[in-house]
C-alpha cells in the first residue's frame, strides 16, 4: 500500500502526469547462475504482481499519446523488452497476459529466424567453454579462468566490456576469435521467429524497430544510422502489415550509443516515438524522440520499490552530463 500512495504523489496524472517506461530483456524458464542479470519466469512473475499493484499500466503508444495531450492517469507505466529474444514469445508473454497486460517488443530484424547476437556469441561461447580458462591473449582480450559461476559471469563481462565499442568489423573479428577459442557449438534459437512476432501482434502487444543488426549507431556514419533504422521498419511493417510507430535505440545512452542526428533521423523517418535507456521517466518536457526508460534489479519487494521510487524523483530531461558519468553496469541498462 505504501509504494501505491508514494507512486501517485510522485506520478500524479493529467497535466503534471509522468510515465515510468520499463525496460527488460529476457525472462529464463529458470534461475541461470551464470547469467544472473536476467530474471527467470518465477521472478519475473513476482516483479509484474508487484508494477501491477503500484502502477496503471497502458500499452505504451497509447501512453505516450496521453502523455503528450496531458491526459495521463495517475501512477502510469508502460513495459518494453529489447532486442527480440524467444523467451520474450514463450516465457515472458504468458506471464504478461495471466495478468491482462500487454507490452511492446523491440525486435533486432537481422537476428529472426535464427540469427545471434554478437553479445550471444561471447556468452554461449564462454558458458559453454569446458576448459578450465580461456586464453585470448591473442586477442588482446586476456586469460580468464572459468573455474565457477561467478568466474564465467566475470570473465564474460570483462570480454563484452573489452569489445563492444570497437568498430562493427573489428568487433566481428573478436567475437569470432572467442568463439573459436571457446570450442563449442552455439544455438540458433535464442532469438524470434517472424513467425512468433505475427503471433505476439495477433496477441495484442505491439511491436517496434530496434535496426537491422543492432549497432552502436554513434559508431557509423549518418546515413548508414539512418539506413539501418529504415530497414528494421520496413522488415517489420512487411511482416506485420501495418505501420510500425515506435523504435527503442541499441544500446540507448545519449552521446554515447547514439547521437542527436540519430534522434533527428528517427523523427524524420515518421515514428511517432522513442526510447532510450536514459534512466528517468517521462514527463510533458521530455523529447518523444528520447523518452527515457528504467526497470530496478533489486530482488526483494522493499529494495525493488525503493530504486523505482528513487528514479521517479530523477528529472526526465536528458542531459549530456548524466552519460559522462554514467554508470558501468550496463547489463541493468541497455545492450
Amino acid at each position: 500500500m505504501m509504494e501505491k500512495i508514494l507512486a501517485r504523489v510522485l506520478s500524479p496524472g493529467g497535466r503534471k502526469g509522468r510515465l515510468s517506461i520499463l525496460i527488460f530483456h529476457r525472462v529464463l524458464v529458470r534461475r541461470d547462475p551464470v547469467l544472473n542479470w536476467d530474471p527467470d519466469a518465477a521472478e519475473f512473475a513476482r516483479i509484474i504482481s508487484w508494477l501491477k499493484e503500484w502502477f496503471n499500466f497502458l500499452p505504451l503508444d497509447q501512453a505516450i499519446a496521453r502523455l503528450q495531450d496531458n491526459s495521463l492517469p495517475p501512477r502510469a507505466a508502460a513495459i518494453t523488452f529489447d532486442d527480440g529474444y524467444a523467451d520474450n514469445f514463450t516465457v515472458a508473454m504468458p506471464i504478461l497476459q495471466a495478468h491482462g497486460l500487454t507490452a511492446t517488443f523491440f525486435v533486432a530484424t537481422g537476428f529472426l529466424d535464427g540469427g545471434r547476437m554478437w553479445n550471444d556469441t561471447v556468452v554461449e561461447a564462454v558458458r559453454r567453454c569446458r576448459k578450465p580458462s580461456l586464453d585470448l591473449s591473442r586477442g588482446d582480450l586476456k586469460v580468464h579462468e572459468l573455474g565457477s559461476p561467478d568466474a564465467v559471469r566475470k570473465a564474460i563481462m570483462s570480454i563484452l566490456n573489452d569489445i563492444k565499442y570497437r568498430d562493427p568489423q573489428e568487433r566481428s573479428k573478436a567475437v569470432d576469435y572467442v568463439a573459436a577459442a571457446a570450442g563449442e557449438s552455439l544455438p540458433s534459437d535464442l532469438m524470434l521467429t517472424s513467425e512468433q512476432v505475427k503471433r505476439m501482434r495477433r496477441a495484442g502487444m505491439q511491436i517496434g524497430a530496434h535496426t537491422v543488426s543492432h549497432p552502436i549507431l554513434a559508431r557509423l556514419a549518418p546515413g548508414e544510422a539512418q539506413a539501418e533504422i529504415a530497414a528494421s521498419k520496413g522488415v517489420l511493417e512487411s511482416l506485420l502489415q501495418e505501420r510500425v510507430g515506435l523504435f527503442a535505440y541499441p544500446n540507448g545512452k545519449p552521446n554515447l550509443d547514439y547521437r542527436a542526428v540519430d534522434a533527428e533521423g528517427v523523427r524524420r523517418l515518421g515514428f511517432d516515438a522513442a526510447v532510450t535507456t536514459a534512466w528517468g521517466v517521462a514527463d510533458g518536457a521530455s523529447d518523444v524522440m528520447q523518452l527515457p526508460r528504467f526497470t530496478p534489479w533489486d530482488k526483494t519487494r522493499l529494495r525493488f520499490g525503493a530504486r523505482l521510487a528513487k528514479n521517479l524523483l530523477q528529472n526526465s530531461r536528458l542531459r549530456a552530463e548524466q552519460f559522462a558519468n554514467a554508470r558501468e553496469d550496463g547489463e541493468h541498462d541497455g545492450r
